[in-house]
């Protein structure tokens, strides 16, 4: 380790300075800085990338009060071109100061390079670290937690574990626990320690254990959970195959501390990549981009000798999109891994014949299974669900629908009745138009919660898009189109994305479209998948009702309602985020649309091409036998 990466705390007036320095691999500061009988005065932290600065969130050192924070990240670069965050909440703020790189203090439009970036923020009373180092995240990272109705607050007591993502809702203390006659003062308390957590009673609603891989309530089966934050496909792209570059994961036998590495070359025992310590797990960014470098990787023998942290290391990678195989698992390892994941890690990869896509499908199935098995917001509710049950359901969604073709909607209707997503609404809105008897009684006995209801013909398409939008119950507003198709993970597809993005909307880009008079879908890669920024096709936009409503909500004009809610979200300062794009089928049918650029503009830039529609499960377009 070089001497620019050692510890540094410093001794200025008395302790009343502190200097951390954060590189690729760990933060150097491990205990609370017992100050002059109180508080840090001023934190000054040095990091090399925000994806390093997250790790120091689990550090014990986060838990020291401080009143000043001055925070240097090295290499920072916005997530799109333009884009700066503001900083999150705190009480008391006195005064902050932000630079960023660039003019204006943005990169220029295309940039590529990463700058400094500089935060300093100053509060009137101390607060732990923890706190001052998540306000900051919020200028240089999207940091916005999926909506709720209802949630846990959540403390972790000596530290964070590392997959406990910033929120409103997590704090951390030193500890002891203190009674609020008010209210129950805390709702879960997470410790490393067992022997360090009271026992649930008036105090505290639930008591978990929690280590940096995993939490478990006494007497359960620990759950592996991640930070998708931290793991996750951005960036993937379509690098999909067997001629992407292949890495070998091995777990190197006879380690005084069990390692991992990850090799390169046609052979198993080619150079070294990557690599750690399993008692460094879970990855932090900067590892695990050196694992997005690669298209497949295939494990070898799993040791059992650290369980928990190789679970961890194996949900992270496959949660990154890379095409994992793990063809066996001790026990041990396999107990902590959802079961929908380990089917795709044991699963034999395409044939080497096969084209992209089926290696493409494979990819989003395993870093589906991964997410929503083991993100946070998705799986720590597992660990609540005996005492706090309403926890553990992910955020309702409500699926807009406006049509003035009846024709179209048991097709749709019945794509949306199939989705796998378990809370989900359809609000179905007649535009100037009423449906006959025995219609309305097939879509009502759908299968999922319906709402139908008629707004007049002379309403423009975006005022009745507000009317429907109002009658939402969902925390998550979807639109819908009437002539697309969808598949039964769409849904999904549009949550995990907005969770592990950040983004305040997003959709799926209009890859895959069905030429209806020329009886052939095309796919035209126009825009990257996995990738921040405009546009997503308007029948898969996705976003926050309260969103939504910030940003004006829907223009009342007769056309292009999604290009407006698109630019207001932009010009807020919100992000829109580009998922993969399987699970929608573009419909162009002979009927005519609202806009009609012509078949030649779906034709130009076309690439693989399928007779009528892709047979794929991801589509809802399987062909069932029988």
């Amino acid at each position: 380790m070089s001497g620019a990466s050692r510890p540094a705390v410093v001794d200025l007036a008395g302790r009343w300075r502190w200097r951390i320095r954060v590189d690729g691999r760990r933060a150097h500061a491990h205990e609370p800085l017992p100050g002059r009988g109180g508080p840090v005065r001023l934190v000054e932290v040095d990091a090399d990338s925000v994806a390093t600065l997250r790790r120091l969130l689990a550090e014990p050192a986060a838990v020291t009060p401080a009143r000043r924070l001055r925070l240097r990240v090295r290499r920072w670069s916005p997530p799109a071109p333009g884009w700066s965050g503001r900083l999150g909440p705190l009480p008391q703020l006195r005064r902050h100061r932000i630079r960023l790189p660039g003019r204006g203090g943005v990169l220029p439009v295309g940039a590529s390079r990463a700058g400094v970036a500089r935060v300093e923020v100053e509060v009137g009373r101390a607060v732990p670290l923890y706190d001052l180092l998540g306000a900051a995240l919020a200028v240089l990272a999207p940091v916005r937690p999926l909506p709720r109705p209802a949630s846990a607050d959540v403390t972790g007591l000596g530290a964070a574990p590392a997959w406990l993502p910033p929120a409103a809702n997590h704090t951390v203390g030193a500890g002891p626990l203190v009674a609020n006659p008010e209210i129950r003062a805390y709702d879960v308390v997470l410790a490393a320690d067992a022997a360090a957590l009271p026992a649930p009673a008036d105090l505290v609603g639930v008591a978990v254990t929690a280590g940096d891989t995993g939490a478990r309530v006494t007497n359960r089966q620990p759950i592996v959970l991640i930070d998708s934050a931290v793991a996750n496909p951005i960036g993937r792209g379509r690098r999909y195959g067997p001629q992407e570059p292949i890495a070998w994961l091995d777990f190197p036998p006879g380690e005084p501390v069990p390692r991992w590495r990850l090799r390169t070359g046609a052979e198993p025992d080619g150079p070294t990549v990557v690599s750690g310590r399993l008692d460094q797990v879970p990855l932090d960014g900067a590892r695990l981009a050196a694992v997005r470098g690669f298209g497949n990787v295939w494990c070898g023998e799993v040791p059992a000798s650290d369980p928990a942290a190789t679970a961890t290391l194996l949900a992270q990678l496959a949660a990154t999109g890379v095409v994992l195989r793990v063809p066996t698992l001790p026990p041990a390892v396999a107990d902590r891994l959802a079961e929908p994941l380990l089917r795709v890690l044991a699963s034999e990869p395409p044939a080497v014949t096969a084209d992209g896509l089926e290696w493409e499908i494979r990819s989003v199935r395993q870093r589906s299974a991964a997410l929503r098995g083991h993100a946070a917001a998705f799986a720590s509710g597992a660990v609540t669900v005996g005492t706090l049950p309403a926890l553990a359901a992910p955020p309702s969604v409500s699926a807009v629908l406006v049509t003035r073709r009846p024709e179209y909607l048991p097709d749709v209707v019945g794509h949306l009745a199939r989705q796998t997503y378990p809370e989900l609404e359809i609000v179905l809105c007649l535009h100037g138009i009423e449906l006959a008897a025995d219609l309305r009684s097939r879509l009502v006995d759908c299968g999922r919660p319906i709402q139908v209801f008629t707004a007049p013909a002379g309403l423009s398409f975006g005022e009745v898009m507000g009317a429907a939008t109002a009658r939402a119950r969902g925390s998550l507003i979807t639109k819908v189109d009437d002539d697309d198709v969808y598949g039964p993970e769409h849904v999904w597809d549009l949550v995990l994305a907005r969770e592990y993005s950040g983004a305040t909307l997003v959709g799926k880009a209009a890859e895959f479209v069905v030429l209806q008079t020329l009886g052939v879908t095309v796919r035209r890669a126009a825009v990257p998948p996995e990738a921040y920024g405009a546009p997503v096709a308007g029948g898969t936009m996705l976003l926050a009702r309260g969103d939504l409503e910030a940003v004006g909500g829907w223009r009342p004009v007769p056309r292009s309602v999604d290009r407006g809610l698109m630019d207001r979200v932009l010009r807020s300062g919100g992000l829109i985020y580009r998922t993969h794009p399987l699970g929608y089928l573009y419909e162009r049918r002979s009927s005519g649309h609202t806009w009609d650029a012509g078949l030649d503009y779906f034709l130009r830039r076309a690439g693989q091409q399928w007779d009528r529609v892709p047979r794929h499960r991801e589509f809802g377009t399987e062909v069932t036998v029988g």
